[in-house]
């Protein structure tokens, strides 16, 4: 049986096996050779087909910085450069298995080389994961990542299987597997490995299907009947229900509970779940099960009931297992000064005592005896009434029996007076004086007339100026004072001439102008065109118009012209019958190429222009291509070619390609055959010298092309690691390559 990759979508055990790689700043230690048929390093930087277990690595701009485990302090992971073949990296026997059970493996996957490495063109990560039986003969599960392409930052990935295991089957063997390409790339690190059961999800409900309850304490216990429900994705169930009482740390199985449901009578916090098997006598094996949700019946305690005044009343809340206490203490009356309130807690109500002071008898006419509420005293506010002020004439006299002041005697009488006089009493000589004189006649206007009112006693001018006539906007009126009468002047303005065939005019008599309506029909169109260096460029005013007239913004009036320099050019196209159009070209210069600089990465020549533009590039000036990166090239001296797409201008550069193989296969199958350093023959200067691990010089060139098939004395050389020491014009390259057979 196979399947994809993929988690267990149920309820899981516990873990029955963990690979972590450990932890610590050391490198390794490394694994058994049953483990991996890869070779360890003891450093961060292993090279294609090796690997090594460490907690970081920094080399050829890996960035991973810390393992997945979470929670430990310098946590290692298992870091693999893979090799150009694929193959199997990885293998470990997991024991300790159930037969006729469902598992999940999983492990922690990341690409280590970030999105910018290799250029931008990095090798995707792509690993085969695979579950066989004990004999190594069936195939449980197995599943492909896919490619996993590096990112900016590193992003640890989770990947499994789930699987069964057979009848009588306790162990398995997991095998991963590179499947991913040879070259830049294929970086990857692998941690947290972990075997464990998978079940169903199994949810767990009481006889009223909830998931949980929670109860206020009382004298009877709570009474239901749990029901485990797996989704049945696995085919059969056997169950061992179980309790705690410690908020899920310990679980105690309940003897004799094997049913799927479970008669429960609680008085206390308990939790339930069901433990799970597929076959019955793997119940006992805690590797062989996984768990049901958990039902947890919570009983709160009730606090003693309170101590309550009076007026309150205490009433048990079984939603919030509480008391809760309503009332409120009766309002506290309103009382006088004098008295005062007191609470009884017997009666529960208010009582008021004490009695108002005596109001003290009147002696005087003017007395006013009134209680002070503030004071809480009586108080006199009576005053004797204060002898009012007399005229020259009067007499005042206080009377004890009215309680008031009499005044007697009477004014002079005042003189009959003119509208305009005013008669004053002199309250020194007693007499009465007149004053005043008639006002002076207004002057009026040719329309009034002045007429003295000796009621009002004042002139009343009477007459109306003639109504202002209605004028039109262009008109002025002005009122002769002459002939006491209104003079119009003003001309209406003129309509304006030579209006486009569109337009008609309006006289606005509120703005007092001519309005020129209508806007001219037609439509607008825009072209983008580009010329090369020195050459022209015919703008061809193209229109379906009949019998048109052309104006360009240039001036020109021909339905075409010619330009050589870059900007936006306007032709307005007119027809006789008032239908118009717009034309506008975007003219630009194309870019003339200029190589920057030509440098080779690895076996690939990338091209670099000091400018940008439609660039085409070339290495022997026929076949042109839009990418500036030629891949896979094998040394020697070129000659780059650079030109625009639409123009015939070509830069050139002369570019000495040289790079040295980091491996080579002499097996006569026609690839990678020699270790060839190909194009050292073009520079002045060279030496090659190849030396085996031990030291021991196997190959030496100079000044000639150089090649080498891998022997030494005409015997082959084993498949290892060489190391080289190439001299060019005084410049001295060190490093090692492979031979693989």
């Amino acid at each position: 049986m196979q399947a994809q990759l993929g988690l267990c979508t149920g309820n899981s055990g516990d873990p029955i096996f963990t690979e972590t790689f450990g932890t610590g700043t050391n490198y390794g230690p490394p694994l058994s050779a049953l483990n991996t048929q890869y070779f360890f390093v003891g450093n961060s930087g292993p090279q294609d087909g090796q690997y090594t277990i460490a907690s970081k690595t920094m080399s050829y701009g890996w960035t991973l910085t810390e393992d997945h485990t979470p929670n430990d302090t310098n946590g290692k992971c298992f870091i693999v450069n893979a090799d150009f073949t694929q193959g199997e990296f990885y293998k470990r026997s997991v024991t300790g298995l159930c037969e006729t059970t469902t598992y999940e493996f999983s492990s922690w996957l990341i690409n280590i080389l970030p999105s910018t490495g290799c250029g931008g063109s990095g090798i995707p990560v792509n690993v085969r994961f695979e579950i066989w039986d004990s004999t190594n003969t069936n195939l449980l599960a197995s599943g492909d990542t896919g490619g996993i392409n590096g990112t900016s930052t590193p992003i640890w990935k989770k990947y499994g299987l789930v699987f069964q295991t057979l009848a009588g089957q306790n162990s398995v063997i997991l095998k991963m597997i590179n499947k991913g390409q040879g070259g830049c790339g294929n970086d990857l690190a692998i941690d947290d490995i972990e075997f464990k059961s998978c079940g169903d999800t199994v949810g767990v409900t009481d006889s009223n299907n909830n998931t949980s309850v929670s109860l206020c304490s009382s004298p009877t216990p709570f009474i239901s009947t749990l029901t485990a429900i797996p989704n049945s994705s696995v085919i059969t169930h056997f169950y061992q229900w179980q309790q705690s009482t410690d908020t899920g740390v310990t679980w105690v199985d309940i003897v004799g509970q094997t049913n799927q449901t479970l008669p429960i009578s609680v008085l206390n916090t308990t939790y339930y779940r069901a433990k799970i098997a597929e076959v019955a006598v793997n119940l006992s094996n805690s590797k062989c099960v996984s768990f049901s949700n958990i039902y947890q019946a919570t009983i709160n305690q009730l606090p003693a009931a309170p101590i309550l005044a009076c007026w309150e009343t205490a009433t048990k809340n079984n939603t919030t297992c509480a008391w809760e206490i309503t009332g409120t203490q009766p309002v506290q009356p309103t009382t006088q000064c004098w008295e005062t309130a007191t609470f009884n807690t017997t009666t529960c109500a208010w009582e008021i005592t004490g009695t108002q002071a005596v109001q003290p008898l009147a002696v005087n006419c003017w007395d006013n005896w009134v209680f002070n509420n503030t004071t809480c005293v009586w108080g006199n506010e009576g005053t004797q009434p204060v002898q009012p002020t007399t005229q020259c004439w009067e007499t005042a006299t206080f009377n004890t029996t009215t309680c008031a002041w009499e005044i007697t005697g009477t004014q002079p009488v005042q003189p009959t007076t003119q509208c305009w006089q005013t008669a004053s009493f002199n309250n020194t000589s007693c007499i009465w004086e007149v004053t005043g004189t008639q006002q002076v006649q207004p002057t009026t206007q040719c329309w009034e007339t002045a007429t003295f009112n000796t009621t009002t006693c004042i002139w009343n001018v009477t007459g109306t100026q003639p109504v202002q006539p209605t004028t039109s906007c262009w008109e002025t009126a002005t009122f002769n004072p002459t002939t006491c009468s209104w003079d119009i002047s003003g001309t209406q303005p003129i309509a304006p001439t030579g209006l486009q065939c569109w337009q008609t005019t309006t006289f606005n008599a509120i703005t007092c102008v001519w309005d020129i309506i209508g806007t001219q029909p037609g439509s607008v169109y825009s072209e983008d065109l580009v010329y090369c260096n020195g050459a022209t460029l015919t703008l061809q005013a193209n229109t379906s118009l009949l019998n048109p007239t052309y104006l360009w913004s240039t001036g020109e009036t021909a339905d075409f012209i010619t330009v050589n320099s870059p900007g936006d050019y306007t032709v307005e196209i007119t027809s006789p019958i008032c239908f118009f159009e717009t034309r506008i070209f975007n003219v630009t210069q194309a870019a003339i190429p200029s190589i920057d600089n030509v440098r080779s990465e690895g076996r690939n020549i990338v091209v670099t222009t000091s400018n940008s533009g439609d660039f085409l590039y070339s290495l022997n000036g026929n076949i042109y291509q839009p990418s500036n990166t030629f891949l896979n090239i094998k040394g020697g001296l070129y000659t780059i070619y650079v030109r625009e797409r639409n123009c015939p201008i070509i830069d050139t550069k002369i570019h000495l390609h040289f790079y040295v193989p980091k491996y080579f296969t002499p097996n006569n199958d026609g690839v990678n055959d020699t270790f060839s350093l190909s194009g050292i023959e073009f520079y002045g200067a060279s030496q090659v010298s190849i030396f085996n691990r031990y030291g021991k010089l196997v190959k030496y060139s100079e000044n000639s092309p150089f090649s080498w098939d891998g022997t030494f004395n005409s015997a082959q050389l084993p498949s290892d690691d060489y190391w080289y020491v190439i001299i060019i014009d005084g410049q001295k390259l060190t490093g090692h390559f492979a031979l693989k057979r």
